[in-house]
């Protein structure tokens, strides 16, 4: 591979190229990995290098940015994973909650509809009524985050938890454990 071809993966930031070779900016003395998103260099202030140890050898310092000195730093790649990982677990509980109606012999639709002609709700509106129990409760009882709370009753997001928080309540969840504290 020519130090033209290297250039042009650089100011594409091409991923295809990570782990075939690094390149080092002189001007700030910091090497990076090809798909680096920071400042694209001036060519004439690039030098190319097959590993990172010889770019630190020759007194270049890792990329804070792209993380040049770890063999695998992908954080979007984690992220993803643990967003997967929630969806999966929301999944599972839907297939759950859909076996356990063949079970009894009821399709999604006629289980809602039982439950809402037994109950006057939806097992959702149910389900909501019990999250907001359980978050009074924390809220009222414990010195747990909010957040935290949030995330302990099934809510993916504080904003999330909030808005419901104050349709339902009428107040934010930081309000309600103000004037509603079991100290």
């Amino acid at each position: 591979m020519t130090e033209d071809e290297m250039y042009e993966a650089v100011i594409s930031n091409d991923g295809n190229y990570d782990g075939l070779f690094f390149y080092a900016v002189k001007s700030t003395g910091i090497f990076c990995r090809p798909s680096c998103k920071s400042k694209k260099p001036l060519r004439e202030n690039v030098r190319f290098f097959k590993n990172a140890a010889e770019a630190r050898a020759a007194g270049f310092r890792p990329c804070k940015r792209c993380r040049s000195d770890l063999l695998s730093y992908r954080p979007m790649e984690e992220i993803a994973g643990l967003v997967k990982r929630h969806l999966d677990g929301l999944y599972e509980q839907q297939s759950a909650w859909n076996d356990g109606l063949r079970e009894l012999g009821l399709s999604q639709h006629r289980a809602v509809e039982v439950f809402k002609a037994a109950y006057g709700m939806t097992p959702k509106a149910y389900m909501d009524k019990l999250k907001l129990q359980e978050a009074k409760r924390l809220l009222a009882g414990t010195n747990d985050r909010v957040i935290d709370i949030a995330a302990s009753v099934g809510f993916g997001s504080l904003g999330t938890f909030n808005r419901f928080f104050k349709e339902q309540v009428g107040s934010s969840p930081v309000q309600y454990r103000k004037t509603h504290r079991h100290d």
